[in-house]
């Protein structure tokens, strides 16, 4: 059976690998079609190039870049608006074009806390997928950017309480915050253990981040078990976008 087709949208270069790289490579090998959509960051940057060789483990095909500023490193996108201060009906638009381009069945992105760390470009990330998903159907809406698709479901890139203490251990020395959810607000757990080869070469081809100390760098200083133990399981909320039950009227239930 063909793995539905999946449309990563994700904040930096980097982000597709660690939050998702296990899932991007599984559909892939699945026979899904794959994409990912990275919001900040130049096209012509090393770390664009990186996310190119990233995405060629993963067979998650070329980079969709919007090139827009990491809002911390104002050189990674010159003469470009930091990616949180693009009028939110642009950024919308810009990703519904993308949307309605590759056709996705599943769009992955990440969770309202912009994952352990809170990153702010995480965040807003997750609040314009958020908005698209839910455009890229209505075809009043953005008539320009393609013919109306309704993707299936949203699935947001968690970690669930039980995960704080593993990832926990590795982030406070850095001055890094952990931001989890309730366990029962995972909906979906995946097993990436047979793609994590894939997945941890992924991540390690974000060298810039690796020379840097950040998260690629933690886990490129890890010992194999370390690294099955903390990536091995990637973790959704799953949000479904097309209708599953009759019409009703009269109250809400």
């Amino acid at each position: 059976m063909t793995a539905p087709s999946l449309l990563g949208v994700f904040a930096h270069p980097d982000d597709e690998s660690l939050m998702a790289g296990g899932t991007l490579a599984r559909h892939a090998s699945a026979g899904g079609h794959t994409a990912v959509v990275t919001a900040t960051w130049s096209a012509d940057s090393p770390r664009a190039a990186e996310l190119t060789e990233a995405l060629s483990v993963l067979g998650a095909g070329p980079p969709r870049m919007l090139g827009h500023a990491d809002s911390r490193v104002p050189h990674s996108a010159p003469g470009r608006p930091r990616w949180c201060d693009v009028p939110l009906d642009v950024a919308v638009g810009e990703l519904v074009a993308h949307l309605r381009d590759f056709r996705p069945e599943i769009v992955v992105t990440h969770d309202a806390y912009g994952n352990l760390t809170g990153h702010e470009d995480h965040v807003h990330t997750h609040r314009v997928t958020a908005l698209a998903v839910h455009a890229a159907g209505l075809e009043r809406l953005y008539p320009d950017a393609g013919a109306p698709w309704q993707p299936s479901a949203l699935y947001l890139a968690t970690h669930p309480h039980a995960a704080a203490r593993a990832w926990g251990a590795h982030l406070a020395p850095v001055g890094k915050a952990v931001l989890t959810v309730p366990d029962e607000r995972v909906t979906t757990s995946v097993d990436v253990i047979p793609w994590l080869d894939r997945k941890i070469q992924a991540i390690l081809a974000h060298r810039t981040e690796v020379a840097r100390g950040a998260a690629p760098g933690l886990i490129a200083a890890l010992p194999t078990a370390e690294r099955q133990r903390l990536l091995g399981t990637e973790w959704y909320t799953r949000h479904d976008l097309t209708p599953t039950a009759p019409a009703r009227t009269g109250l809400l239930s």
